[in-house]
């Protein structure tokens, strides 16, 4: 009785292995989709947000060279004129400097700008004057703003020795940009997005006055 029992034991294991290894056959290993975005690099650890850094950068240049080509015969402001020329030849190096640092990294770049850029892009080309001069300062302000928060979220958390590097540079030229942008007199501080809400403060002790203990 008891070498029926161990025999039927020894069975119900066999199936229970089996049906294991047969599971582990058929179904796909589970991945972590946050550790399959990582990549090991002669520099450290490349992220999906290191590689998203890239690609901003790039689809930056992309429309604001040809912004400020558009600010060459469009504008009526010298001073735009001339932020509008400044800011197409610091992006001609950024673009060299950010194509040099995806070719050493294996990151694909992008060749036109985003759908949202596009229609900027568009709608500069369609103005003169001073429509042009205001368009051209608020929208190339504001998007600066944006990206100089990504820049700055990569730089403070990345693993990645050449993205640092990058990200300061790219952080130069910005902000280089901004003041550029908003010494034309143009730009509408009121219209950028506001600051995120800070956390509430921790509540501030009361100060003991010691003389009224003595």
């Amino acid at each position: 009785m008891h070498r029926l029992l161990r025999g039927e034991v020894f069975m119900l294991g066999g199936f229970v292995v089996a049906a294991a290894v047969t599971i582990l056959l058929v179904m796909p290993p589970v991945i972590d989709p946050a550790a399959a975005q990582w990549a090991q690099t002669s520099t450290g650890p490349l992220t999906a947000a290191d590689r998203d850094l890239l690609v901003k950068v790039r689809q930056a240049g992309l429309w604001e060279m040809p912004a400020g080509e558009y600010a060459k015969t469009r504008a009526e402001s010298q001073r735009v004129k001339e932020v509008g020329r400044l800011i197409m030849e610091d992006h001609m190096k950024l673009d060299l400097l950010t194509r040099q640092v995806a070719k050493r990294l294996g990151v694909a770049l992008p060749d036109e700008p985003s759908p949202q850029q596009q229609s900027w892009m568009a709608q500069l080309a369609a103005e003169s004057g001073p429509a042009f001069d205001k368009d051209y300062a608020n929208l190339l302000r504001d998007a600066h703003g944006k990206v100089f928060t990504v820049i700055a979220a990569v730089r403070s958390g990345t693993r990645n020795s050449e993205i640092r590097k990058f990200s300061e540079d790219c952080m130069r030229f910005v902000m280089r940009h901004m003041a550029l942008l908003e010494s034309t007199g143009l730009v509408n501080h009121n219209a950028l997005p506001e600051p995120p809400t800070p956390a509430p403060a921790p509540p501030v002790a009361m100060a003991v006055d010691s003389r009224r203990h003595t």
